[in-house]
């Protein structure tokens, strides 16, 4: 079983402005991929990131998937965070994520979210709407317990 913890990072709904929508969303279709989830822990964006992802790893999740804070404006800060806490990149999950459903919605690309390996856990960020969550989930289910596997030591299947 993998146990994941979601993390939305939002300005906005960590101070009550507004709900969050994209957090619940990742989490169900996280379970609906097989995991044990928990979250969303809603943060603001910034150094409250980096702190929630160390305190994940530290937590011992198999995988932790953020939503949010991935774009372009001077207050999205969520792949400068990430980029502290992993040890390696895993940049072909962030690709193919950015490339998903391209052709609908252009501006997917602008989106400068970070995967990869901190410790024996999986991070991987995304886009803070529902509709990247669920491009960006139909990208990653399909991997997810490979990557998993891989990131705990796991040798490739024969």
């Amino acid at each position: 079983m993998i146990r994941a913890l979601v993390v939305t990072v939002s300005n906005r709904a960590s101070t009550g402005v507004y709900a969050d929508k994209s957090g619940p969303l990742l989490a169900s279709l996280l379970g609906e991929a097989g995991c044990v989830v928990e979250g969303p822990v809603v943060v603001p964006d910034g150094e409250a990131v980096e702190v929630a992802l160390r305190d994940g790893v530290a937590g011992g999740y198999d995988l932790i998937v953020t939503t949010g804070g991935t774009g372009l404006t001077p207050t999205d800060r969520t792949p400068e965070m990430t980029a502290r806490v992993l040890s390696r990149e895993i940049p072909g999950i962030a690709e193919a994520i950015r490339q998903a459903n391209r052709e609908k919605v252009p501006t997917s690309i602008l989106s400068r979210g970070l995967a990869g390996q901190a410790g024996n856990t999986l991070i991987v960020n995304l886009p803070g709407s529902s509709g990247g969550v669920r491009d960006g989930m139909a990208v990653l289910a399909p991997v997810l317990r490979h990557a998993v596997d891989q990131v705990r030591g796991g040798d490739h299947p024969r």
